[in-house]
């Protein structure tokens, strides 16, 4: 089985993180091929990043269709995930839908835990449009900066343990959802310093992606999300204007 593990953030070393974590969860035989954006910002934390984010996710979901069983958009806030499952008809998985659903099955209210302040509105956001707002007990992130992304995880852990007890001592969160790309593979790590489960999202996404390719779930041809018709298109990346026109390559 191989798994595409689309990164619309430009961050190269954010992408390894997230190979090196799902690879923990993934089954023998399953093939994790990671893909970065070519264009765009180091990490997606505002909506109009989210916006340059979603066409990114596109692009290379439409580059590699073909050479996967499933992808993996691999970026907490889900950019363009609606699209691609409208698009593509190979499984399109979201980290934060996968964190969210896996911690609805470990308790009743899960609080999510991040890496900067500025992703909280668009994070808000990101649970409503999945209808989990009655089970998000709490959104905290960072109110202080760091150094580089790729090393946030390590320069900020105790202050995001610090942030993931308090989700449970002040919000009554059952679980807790460490949130953003960057923080692949930290609740590997600090799992025995929190009293409730810990949820990584590409590792949840992983593991829901295998169930997915599993089930042969078949291309919705009614439905909010069925294929829309063909269009011509002007601008776009080759391999995304084939897969708008309805052409094959």
């Amino acid at each position: 089985m191989k798994i595409l593990v689309a990164n619309p953030n430009t961050s190269t070393g954010v992408t390894d993180r997230l190979v090196a974590a799902g690879k923990m969860v993934a089954s023998p035989g399953t093939e994790l091929l990671p893909m970065t954006a070519s264009y765009g910002v180091p990490y997606i934390a505002t909506r109009a990043e989210a916006a340059i984010g979603s066409a990114a996710a596109l692009d290379m979901l439409a580059e590699r269709r073909g050479t996967m069983d499933a992808a993996i958009i691999a970026a907490f806030g889900d950019p363009g995930l609606g699209g691609a499952r409208e698009l593509f008809d190979f499984p399109v998985v979201g980290m934060a839908e996968a964190a969210m659903l896996m911690a609805c099955t470990l308790g009743r209210r899960f609080g999510i835990v991040s890496f900067s302040r500025s992703l909280e509105p668009w994070f808000a956001e990101i649970v409503a449009w999945h209808g989990m707002t009655g089970r998000c007990a709490a959104i905290r992130t960072l109110d202080e900066g760091f150094k580089s992304i790729d090393d946030v995880q390590e320069e900020k852990e105790a202050v995001l343990i610090d942030l993931a007890l308090r989700t449970v001592t002040n919000d009554a969160a059952d679980v807790v959802i460490l949130a953003g790309a960057p923080l692949a593979g930290l609740a590997n790590k600090i799992r025995d310093r929190v009293p409730v489960p810990l949820v990584d999202g590409i590792q949840a996404a992983v593991v829901m992606a295998e169930g997915l390719v599993r089930m042969k779930p078949r291309k919705a041809t009614a439905g909010t999300y069925r294929r829309p018709g063909p269009k011509d298109s002007k601008g776009l990346s080759a391999a995304l204007a084939n897969v708008i026109a309805h052409r094959d390559s």
